[in-house]
């Protein structure tokens, strides 16, 4: 069996396909997976990294709404799709899985072409342009809410890597605090904006600091490494506050942590509630409103509080956030709930579908 998957662009396409990778290799080693993508997109550095075949096609960027651009899109993708069409058959593909960008559309249009099955896999509450028209083609699309509009929608989740998938975070929890220099008696407040960090985040938590230790809450904050890092010493008797630039074992960070603040990115909504970590998301106020949509299905599930970034001020964190750290049974019933609502499997199920698939192909 040959896999081929178009995913490229940014982490949030790439790192689910990777995971559906490991997956299909973890089932059968022999399976042969090929990466679509582009010489712009992270791909070129993650996908060989993990030791997976990559091959580059042109890079037609795609309007992320329907507007008259859209009109000029097929003639743009026209020597696009035949790259990927010679991928697909070079490789005897059986199947292409999507999970949409720039890379999908093309590799949509080539698997029809090329009268190879489609899995789309959507990662979003609010689907992109290229896994809206991809879904038109195929009966299997896989999608990460159970809110999604997406025609023939099932709900599967997003694809983990397996650090993730499998965290124990009560037994990796000494280790964890080993690593961030933590204390294993006071509960833990993590904290990021994102692998670049986000300022806003940063100034609310640095405002308040002083009075989440003084409550006995310690705080594990990634600032961003393009961001200035605070100038900290431990006091005496109080809980410590450890902000670094980057949290290379995020698997860790989410053992350390009884909540999080953070943004709401559909991957990070998905490992929190795949490890049953709380949150407090802030969606980001730029975009069509994904992220509060990506958010909302956990909130409502009990597993989380939200947000919006102009309400997000210390007296909003000292109000909201400190009071669940005050109150265990609280903090223990919000993580019980961001555990039911997560998916540890969603590689398994997904890689389900694709046998699903292949197999109704075979059938017609």
């Amino acid at each position: 069996m040959h896999v081929v998957l178009a995913g490229g662009g940014t982490a949030g396409h790439i790192e689910p396909a990777l995971a559906l990778a490991d997956a299909l290799r973890r089932q059968d080693p022999s399976v042969g997976i090929t990466a679509l993508g582009t010489e712009r997109g992270l791909e070129t550095k993650l996908v060989p990294e993990r030791g997976y075949q990559l091959e580059l096609i042109p890079a037609v960027p795609l309007p992320r709404k329907p507007t008259p651009e859209l009109l000029t899109v097929p003639g743009r993708l026209r020597g696009t799709i035949r790259a990927a069409q010679d991928i697909i058959e070079r490789n005897r593909a059986d199947a292409v899985v999507g999970f949409g960008g720039y890379v999908a559309l093309p590799g949509y249009f080539a698997a029809k072409r090329a009268g190879v099955p489609i899995v789309v896999h959507e990662a979003n509450a609010r689907p992109g342009l290229a896994n809206k028209i991809g879904s038109r083609y195929t009966d299997f699309v896989a999608v990460s809410t159970p809110e999604s509009k997406l025609r023939s929608a099932r709900y599967v989740g997003i694809p983990l890597r397996r650090a993730i998938a499998t965290l124990d975070r009560a037994a990796a929890r000494p280790q964890a605090q080993a690593l961030f220099g933590l204390s294993p008696h006071h509960p833990t407040l993590l904290v990021t904006g994102g692998s670049q960090g986000a300022r806003r985040l940063n100034e609310v938590v640095q405002s308040v600091v002083p009075q989440l230790q003084q409550a006995g809450v310690q705080v594990l904050h990634a600032v961003g490494p393009k961001n200035e890092m605070p100038y900290v010493q431990d006091v005496p008797g109080l809980p410590p506050y450890r902000p670094v630039p980057y949290l290379e074992r995020m698997d860790l960070a989410y053992a350390a942590a009884d909540m999080m603040l953070c943004r709401a990115g559909a991957m990070t909504v998905a490992e929190l509630s795949a490890v049953g970590l709380p949150a407090a998301y802030v969606p980001l106020p730029i975009g069509n409103g994904e992220q509060r949509l990506n958010a909302q299905p956990v909130v409502n599930a009990g597993g989380g509080l939200l947000v919006d970034d102009a309400q997000l001020t210390g007296d909003w964190v000292l109000n909201n956030v400190l009071p669940v750290f005050r109150d265990p049974s609280r903090l223990q019933a919000m993580s019980a709930a961001a555990a039911a609502f997560g998916r540890r499997d969603a590689d398994e199920l997904l890689v389900g579908m694709v046998h699903e698939a292949i197999a109704a192909a075979a059938r017609r």
